[in-house]
């Protein structure tokens, strides 16, 4: 591996296990393996054994996953292999299904699925899709309104990123891979339950904080900074490291290891 990543992922791994006070579980955001879309199978089964030889061996700590767009083995030409789609990694990572709610400590954790094939069939774009969205409307009603959530998914729900472009006067464009398309239906319901206090996404590779209707949205930077060579942007490799009280309130920050 011509970037050492292997090395500098597990680095740091013991970067935030050597935290004080101690991290109580670890919220992997996607792209857990480097590329998975068009691969060959032996590529791709190598990918993951990778990871989880790492993880495994270097890693004391809970993980709890949720699906970026390396993830899904995508490829139009071939789509009757059995792993086509999000299936391989949600075996994989032990997942029934890839978005899922748990309760740690006072506060329910939902995991959001934000990535899925666009209408041509041949990219991605970031939304839940009806099925999904009424799950998480359930989820919702069915959570103590006293219970603060947060809420994880790959693709940023809410995001001023995409406006930071060089060169671009007065046109900005949003494109639908980058945040989620359903933005209006998901901040909508969040506002019927204030109990919403925090979501957190990746995708991008480079952090920001946008807070609207008492909601924060985190984008957390990556791991890998900007795939293995630098840093995205102004955005240093790192991960985010986040206090959650049981008063509903946290305090974060972006960690360089």
């Amino acid at each position: 591996d011509k970037f050492d990543a292997p090395a500098r992922f597990t680095r740091c791994l013991h970067h935030l296990q050597q935290q004080t006070p101690k991290v109580d579980m670890v919220l992997n955001g996607g792209d857990i393996v480097f590329d998975m879309n068009k691969e060959n199978i032996s590529t791709i089964n190598d990918q993951w054994k990778l990871v989880q030889n790492i993880m495994k061996n270097e890693c004391s700590l809970p993980v709890h996953y949720c699906l970026g767009n390396h993830d899904i083995w995508w490829y139009e030409d071939d789509k009757g292999q059995a792993i086509y789609g999000k299936k391989y990694a949600l075996d994989k990572l032990q997942l029934v299904k890839p978005y899922y709610s748990l309760v740690k400590n006072g506060w329910k954790i939902i995991v959001l699925d934000s990535v899925h094939l666009d209408i041509d069939n041949t990219w991605y774009i970031g939304k839940l899709g009806d099925e999904q969205l009424n799950w998480l409307s359930d989820e919702l009603k069915a959570t103590d309104a006293n219970m603060p959530v947060m809420v994880m998914s790959h693709i940023p729900i809410l995001t001023a990123l995409l406006m930071i472009e060089d060169d671009i006067v007065n046109k900005w464009t949003m494109l639908g891979g980058d945040m989620h398309t359903d933005t209006a239906k998901i901040i909508n319901l969040f506002y019927r339950h204030p109990n919403v206090k925090l979501c957190v996404s990746g995708h991008l590779h480079m952090r920001d904080k946008v807070v609207y209707n008492n909601v924060t949205y985190l984008c957390n930077g990556a791991v890998s900074g900007a795939w293995w060579e630098g840093n995205r942007r102004e955005t240093a490799p790192g991960y985010g490291l986040i206090d959650l009280y049981a008063d509903g309130t946290f305090e974060e920050k972006y960690v360089n290891y």
